[in-house]
């Protein structure tokens, strides 16, 4: 972005974070007690709400059961008054469309899809705030709902955006750094095994720096997945709490 200074000399952004300091996250579990799993997450200013359905029978053509596994469907819209950008694109774009699709290819490669054939799995997830990162703020959610579904999953799928600054790598992104002129990586991450999920640049970058900025995402999304992993162990003590068991 011209003329706007995204990095201190003294190392500083402009929201007073590190270079890899992660936005604060806030989430909670089990928003919604007609789905069978929901999660709310703020990823900083970004805020995402996801909803799942299923395993359930397969809707719709007959063409789309997998007789070895489940199908997954996957959702992805953005609030009407998200972003005053939002009000100039009509429903069904085809960044949501695009989007929908990354997710679906994230979930696939984390779900145990193969423990429930011939079903569905519906996905939905959508932007009530937008301000950066919003597929890492989705994949983080929809973990948390998939969770709250009680679907077994491989391990956390964890997302992060991060990007280049004066050739300093920045974690975990907002509107104005993804904004700057330069190149933006989105990460979906197994992290116990290292399994990439998805991986998404949004321009060409010199193969000397693709390793500082694979490392800088990586450990982003760990940091991530440790925060999910708060909140997946709080929502367990809530809940016995309130069952008594």
């Amino acid at each position: 972005m011209a003329g706007l200074e995204l990095l201190s000399d003294q190392g500083y952004r402009l929201d007073g974070r590190k270079s890899t300091e992660l936005r604060k996250i806030q989430a909670r579990m089990g928003v919604f007690d007609q789905a069978d799993g929901s999660a709310y997450l703020e990823q900083g200013r970004t805020i995402a709400l996801a909803v799942v359905y299923g395993p359930h029978d397969v809707r719709g053509s007959r063409a789309k059961i997998q007789h070895d596994r489940a199908v997954i469907n996957c959702q992805y819209s953005m609030a009407t008054f998200s972003t005053a950008e939002r009000k100039r694109r009509p429903h069904g774009d085809r960044k949501s469309t695009e989007m929908s699709l990354h997710l679906k290819e994230t979930f696939e490669a984390a779900i145990l899809t193969h423990l429930y054939p011939r079903s569905q799995i519906d996905i939905y997830v959508k932007i009530l705030q937008s301000d950066g990162g919003n597929y890492s703020a989705c994949v983080n959610a929809a973990t948390l709902a998939v969770i709250d579904a009680g679907i077994p999953m491989r391990d956390y799928v964890c997302a992060c955006t991060v990007g280049f600054v004066d050739d300093t790598p920045l974690a975990d992104m907002n509107h104005a750094e993804e904004s700057g002129g330069g190149t933006n990586l989105a990460l979906a991450l197994l992290p116990r095994g290292g399994q990439i999920a998805l991986l998404q640049m949004d321009a060409r970058l010199h193969q000397d720096h693709l390793d500082t900025l694979m490392e800088a995402a990586m450990t982003a999304c760990k940091g991530v997945s440790k925060v999910l992993d708060e909140v997946v162990r709080q929502h367990l003590q809530e809940t016995v709490i309130l069952t008594g068991e």
